[in-house]
């Protein structure tokens, strides 16, 4: 592979999106990305000089398809818009384990390369939009709400939450969440 090769970038993000799918965040070593993009272990840091970088880039795509995603969530009211963007964040956590903890593992990325903070932090501003119609102080309500949300994630990925409440459905859960940080649903 020569340093001209313009589709070299995409495809180690692809390999390591596609690594991170099959066998998680541990998983994610430039020798491992490289041979999976069929290229030398050398060839990442023309396009990436760390690592950090690299799993940067990867973890920019997750939050990419979170962000497309995200924008099908409709609803009648701020609040049942609202809580089809949980759902769609809490699918998505639940379908892609190890995107989703790469995403907001921050210790392993660079988030001011290559625009990650551009693609994650507009998620979060539009979770403050729509909070902003229900709640004063909608970035703290908004933080507290996400915080709660990722931990609900969490806790169902590794099986904590069905064995504390006796079953798989979140709906409930979601609910009493949303009940929490954002009052009761009115009719």
């Amino acid at each position: 592979m020569t340093t001209e090769d313009p589709d070299l970038r995409s495809r180690l993000v692809a390999a390591g999106v596609q690594l991170t799918a099959e066998e998680g965040v541990q998983a994610l070593s430039l020798r491992e990305i490289a041979r999976r993009a069929g290229v030398s272990h050398g060839a990442p840091r023309r396009y990436f000089p760390t690592h950090l970088s690299l799993l940067s880039a990867i973890a920019r795509e997750g939050f990419g398809r979170l962000a497309a995603r995200s924008a099908a969530a409709t609803g009648a009211t701020p609040r049942a818009h609202l809580a089809e963007l949980a759902r769609i964040y809490l699918d998505f956590a639940r379908e892609n384990p190890g995107m989703y903890e790469l995403m907001f593992r921050h210790d392993l990325l660079e988030s001011g390369e290559l625009g990650l903070r551009d693609t994650s932090l507009p998620l979060f501003g539009l979770l403050v939009q729509l909070v902003s119609d229900l709640r004063p102080d909608p970035a703290v309500v908004a933080g507290a709400l996400w915080a709660n949300l990722h931990g609900l994630a969490q806790l169902r990925r590794w099986g904590s939450l069905q064995l504390a409440t006796g079953t798989d459905d979140f709906e409930p859960l979601l609910r009493s969440v949303l009940d929490a940080h954002l009052g009761p649903e009115t009719p």
